[in-house]
């Protein structure tokens, strides 16, 4: 029976990750691009261009109001725009709004794949090579007119393989300061100018992403920042004033994306789907007279014209003489045709775009070729069909077009709102889901919960009070996922679940103890202590980048330092005490301070890079000595340590005497030593606070169902905790690279989930020493059903947010909100229930089973 009963639950998991894999090739199916350069129509020449050379400027997460408003650091560029020396717009960035994504559609004009959220992190990944895809840089490449050149972050070098003849490319990961990633492209700025051997500069600064991340949207060397950005501008300009050979070069500022209130970006907010473009040459003069600027605040952060970053390839391909890219989703902004004032050339450029998209379009949708009437298109009911009808008016109509003609500017504005509906239409329809393989994986996850309810079924059945808390938790979990409002503030379910959930267990113990003053000052210890939890990090969409505690520690500095060293001074203290019970104990308090010291030296020396403005002055001269030891070798001796100690440890428990309880409490405290190290800096007290509740709830009488009930509202309050929510922006990278001086798919990729998960990471080690009690005290099966109840959690929330994906495919929210929650979910169940649960869980378990 016993054995029956453990293949259920191990099938129960073997299903979870193929059902993941399933669902998600179903959902983020591979989008096949039209392979081969775009040509021109051979009816005759294309227009002249008023433009030959481009200087394409990214500035990473530059947010429309930092170049357009009252408070914004580019007054240069500001004043280009008054002038008519620029054109400003802001760029509407699809979700997700991640450089690899963004670049993507700005270079290509199409809608990228949501893989791309992953890849994008995947520094070694060269599978999202747009090498063999048709893209402007592609098309300025094949016109032979001049070498390519590229300074900045080295995406573009992985996008653009074998594209740039000179080039250096710069980590947008790896490099952690604001100024010096800049300056590694600022430096080969004058000398490019002065040669006349390219014909397109493309750079890309990673500073100003840097200080929002760092420091938020208002952070004090935000406008430093950019008047930078706005001098680099100015020199640019001043030499396509004065350089001959720069005459009829096109200066493009532009963000790949913005940032929200709290700096960070990959979601949906207005902050971080608005950044700003502007084009900049003393030719704009001829066809615009100037803008206002700087511009009235705009809260929703739309500053003038407001078009799609998918625009920018059409519109670059008729300014600079090139066909329109094959994948093109974008319309020529209308704007740019004042530079063309014959209507032949104008009807061209707008049938070039339209028969482009045509192609696109009726490669997705084989019915829009059918042949059909041009007339009372507003009568037909399907947006294929109408579509089709009315290109089949346009294109009857552009052949009776003639100069002076009345129907002349309506053809133009009816062809630009067709290049609109267009575009509208094939975003909508951006990813061609196999609905077969969503089904599919929603079956076999349902098959995993089945096998779950039943692995945890005795357990659920004998004991359905106690199970209830749990049960109503898994439920209302599930119902939750179909509700975007409630995916994007999903951290308030958990908080109040998990108080409430502490209040009933305060209650049971207050009714069974005589010590009832003790118990009450115990609850009230507890809920204090949760209150503060909440308040650290804000988190969440509405509102992320609101003050809280961690935010107050760049004001306060002392008090961080003080929270900071009592958390070190606890974790010593428990390493000292008990932690090698087989040395003296002068020995072992030793051993203790050289873990310690080399956990808090790195972190030391990594604030300093990372955060120097959480320093005081006697922190910053300790982490400053003459010797020059790389952060890299800092950690990698820390993590030695650590792995010596962990080692140590292991063994020596197998040895006699015993310490049962200092050897597995050792392993808590040196996890808890690691934790710190992966935390964010002003993050590492809120380990102490989880410490003082686990010896608060440690205390208190448990039945099983109750520690498996705590630890998953643990695990999950505690994610949210530390800054985490269901947005792709939370994604913190600060500690991705701990030890590694490369990129190394495996260690990257496990730093980046530790640091991201580590407040559940913490509490599947104290839910461990809880559970081994609980056994020590004549349980029997408590792995077996502890995980069963685990799985039958993951398991249903997975299902439920399968079907949440599924049945809302086509809403408005579905790649912004429900697709990342996805994404989440695949790393809470791989990652989270898995490989730490049911892995890590299940070793610390055994060894203190083992030891006993």
């Amino acid at each position: 029976m016993a054995v029956k009963s453990s293949l259920t639950l191990l099938g129960a998991n073997v299903l979870i990750p193929i059902a993941i894999l399933v669902f998600a090739s179903g959902f983020f199916p591979y989008k096949p691009f039209l392979s081969g350069l775009a040509q021109f129509d051979s009816n005759g020449s294309p227009p002249e261009p008023p433009f030959d050379k481009l200087v394409f400027m990214v500035v990473d997460a530059l947010r429309s109001d930092f170049v357009y408003s009252d408070v914004s650091g580019f007054e240069f560029t500001q004043s280009l725009i008054s002038s008519g020396a620029a054109m400003p717009y802001t760029a509407h960035a699809t979700s997700p709004t991640i450089t690899m994504p963004r670049i993507k559609a700005i270079t290509t004009g199409s809608t990228p794949s949501f893989l791309d959220v992953i890849l994008n992190f995947a520094e070694s990944d060269t599978t999202s090579s747009l090498a063999t895809q048709d893209t402007w840089l592609a098309q300025m490449k094949a016109k032979n007119a001049g070498k390519m050149i590229m300074y900045g972050d080295d995406t573009w070098l992985k996008l653009f393989p074998e594209t740039f003849d000179r080039s250096e490319g710069t980590s947008s990961f790896f490099v952690s300061d604001f100024t010096e990633v800049d300056n590694n492209v600022t430096r080969h700025v004058p000398d490019e100018l002065k040669h006349d051997d390219w014909n397109t500069m493309v750079l890309h600064y990673l500073g100003l992403d840097h200080i929002g991340h760092k420091t938020g949207p208002r952070g004090p060397n935000m406008v430093p920042k950019q008047q930078e950005m706005d001098g680099i501008v100015r020199r640019i300009f001043e030499a396509i004033k004065t350089e001959e050979a720069l005459q009829s070069t096109l200066l493009v500022l532009l963000g790949d994306h913005g940032m929200n209130d709290a700096g960070n970006h990959g979601g949906s907010s207005p902050g971080e789907t608005s950044p700003a473009l502007v084009f900049i040459s003393p030719k704009l003069k001829n066809i615009t007279s100037g803008f206002q600027s700087p511009a009235p605040f705009e809260e929703d952060f739309q500053y003038y014209t407001t078009i799609e970053q998918s625009d920018i390839a059409p519109t670059l391909g008729a300014l600079l003489g090139f066909p329109v890219p094959r994948n093109n989703l974008g319309a020529i902004i209308p704007d740019f045709l004042a530079f063309w004032p014959n209507y032949k050339d104008k009807t061209q450029i707008l049938l070039e775009n339209a028969k482009q998209i045509v192609t696109v379009v009726s490669a997705t949708f084989p019915s829009f070729e059918s042949t059909g009437s041009s007339k009372n298109c507003h009568e037909i009911t399907n947006s294929v069909g109408e579509l089709a009808c009315q290109w089949r008016d346009l294109a009857e109509r552009s052949g009776k077009l003639v100069d002076d003609s009345e129907g002349k500017e309506k053809w133009y504005k009816d062809m630009t709102k067709w290049l609109k509906r267009a575009q509208g239409l094939m975003s909508s329809t951006a990813s061609n889901y196999d609905v077969s393989k969503l089904i599919t994986g929603q079956i076999l996850t349902a098959s995993a919960l089945l096998l779950g309810i039943a692995a945890a079924w005795e357990m659920i059945a004998s004991s359905i009070t106690a199970s209830a808390p749990f049960l109503i938790t898994t439920l209302l979990y599930g119902l939750m996922m179909f509700a975007s409002s409630y995916v994007e503030e999903e951290q308030h379910f958990w908080y109040w679940g998990t108080t409430a959930w502490l209040g009933m267990l305060w209650l049971q113990n207050y009714r069974k103890t005589a010590a009832r003053r003790l118990i009450t000052l115990t609850c009230l210890a507890i809920f204090g202590t949760m209150r503060v939890i909440r308040r650290w990090n804000q988190t969440g969409q509405k509102w992320a980048g609101e003050p809280d505690i961690s935010g107050a520690f760049f004001d306060h500095k002392i008090v961080f330092w003080a929270l900071t060293g009592v958390t070190y001074l606890w974790n010593l203290q428990c390493l000292s005490s008990r932690g090698f019970p087989r040395f003296p104990k002068l020995a072992g308090g030793a051993i203790g301070a050289a873990l310690a010291t080399a956990g808090l030296t790195f972190k030391l020396a990594f604030i300093k890079e990372d955060s120097p403005e959480l320093l005081l002055f006697t922190s910053s001269t300790a982490v400053d000595p003459k010797m020059e030891v790389s952060l890299v070798t800092r950690a990698r001796i820390a993590f030695l340590a650590l792995a010596m100690a962990f080692l140590y440890v292991i063994i020596s428990g197998f040895s006699k005497p015993r310490h049962i309880n200092a050897t597995i409490r050792t392993i808590h405290d040196l996890l808890l030593q690691f934790l710190i190290i992966q935390s964010r800096a002003t993050n590492i007290p809120l380990l102490l606070l989880f410490e003082v509740l686990f010896y608060l709830l440690k205390d208190l009488d448990h039945s099983l169902v109750e520690i498996t009930t705590t630890s998953l509202l643990m695990q999950y309050m505690s994610f949210f905790a530390f800054g985490g929510s269901n947005a792709i922006s939370s994604i913190d990278l600060s500690s991705a690279y701990n030890g590694v001086s490369g990129y190394n798919v495996i260690a990257v990729g496990i730093l980046t989930f530790i640091s991201n998960w580590i407040g559940p990471v913490y509490w599947t080690s104290a839910t461990n020493i809880l559970l081994l009690r609980l056994s020590r005290a004549g349980e029997k099966n408590v792995l077996y059903r502890h995980l069963a109840l685990l799985t039958v959690f993951t398991t249903s929330s997975l299902f439920f947010v399968m079907a949440a994906c599924t049945l809302l495919r086509a809403h408005l929210f579905i790649w912004t909100v429900f697709s990342p929650k996805y994404l989440y979910s695949m790393a809470w169940s791989i990652g989270q229930h898995l490989c730490i649960n049911m892995g890590v869980g299940s070793a610390l378990y055994w060894l203190g089973k083992r030891y006993a």
